[in-house]
């Protein structure tokens, strides 16, 4: 039986994902410390780079007869390689010309996305979807998170408004290709929702439960259909 190789770092990242241990990379730009393990702080795809190879050290003359016993130096601590994260669409953006035309990732159902959320009414929130699995997309494709698809319990009592505002990044199911202007998605699941939120003041906030955000300036909460962390 083959032995299974350590998960590699993921390519591309949302805001909060885990990128590895601290034990394995040191923190590059676009990543945050948190209990020992690094999260990324941006949209946008990984990067690693390995550390600079040390000169070897000059030959050491004739060795000198020992006198007396000395324990061994310690080895040198191996020097780790560091992890970054560059927003998606500046990282794209340097590729070549004669890298040849890409095809353009359309959604499908079953698929995972990224969306921020563009407006909200009683019934649904509309959104933009921006990431396709790994991918990030380049034309602007629209969904719609319907009332009866934000969560799979106590369908009757949800509230869109509740559960999201205009500007949070939503991660959600594809559930149907809808009509020719949307597609239909879902967060139901306990894994899907917000999973990056500015309060009212202005702030970037923290989910402190299944249903609430926090501002860590003010400490006031506002209601969410949060995304469970993975």
């Amino acid at each position: 039986m083959d032995t299974p190789k350590p998960a590699a770092a993921p390519t591309l990242v949302i805001p909060g994902q885990l990128l590895g241990p601290a034990s394995r990379f040191l923190p590059g730009p676009g990543t945050h410390l948190h209990e020992s393990n690094l999260y990324s702080s941006l949209l946008g795809q990984v990067h690693i780079t390995q550390p600079a190879r040390r000169p070897a050290p000059a030959q050491p003359g004739p060795a000198k007869r020992l006198t007396k016993i000395t324990p061994a130096p310690a080895p040198a601590p191996a020097e780790l390689p560091t992890i970054s994260v560059a927003p998606a669409r500046a990282a794209g953006a340097g590729a070549g010309a004669g890298a040849g035309k890409r095809r353009e990732v359309l959604p499908e159902v079953g698929n995972i996305v990224l969306c921020r959320v563009i407006r909200i009414t009683p019934r649904q929130a509309v959104v933009a979807i921006l990431v396709c699995g790994d991918s990030v997309l380049e034309a602007d494709w629209q969904g719609l998170i319907r009332v009866q698809d934000i969560r799979a319990t106590e369908k009757d009592r949800v509230k869109v408004y509740e559960s999201f505002r205009p500007g949070d990044i939503v991660r959600a199911e594809v559930i149907s290709l809808g009509d020719q202007a949307n597609y239909y998605l879902s967060t139901a699941r306990n894994e899907l929702g917000v999973i990056l939120a500015t309060s009212e003041a202005g702030n970037t906030m923290y989910p402190v439960s299944w249903k609430e955000f926090r501002d860590p300036e003010t400490g006031m909460t506002e209601l969410r259909k949060v995304a469970k962390p993975y």
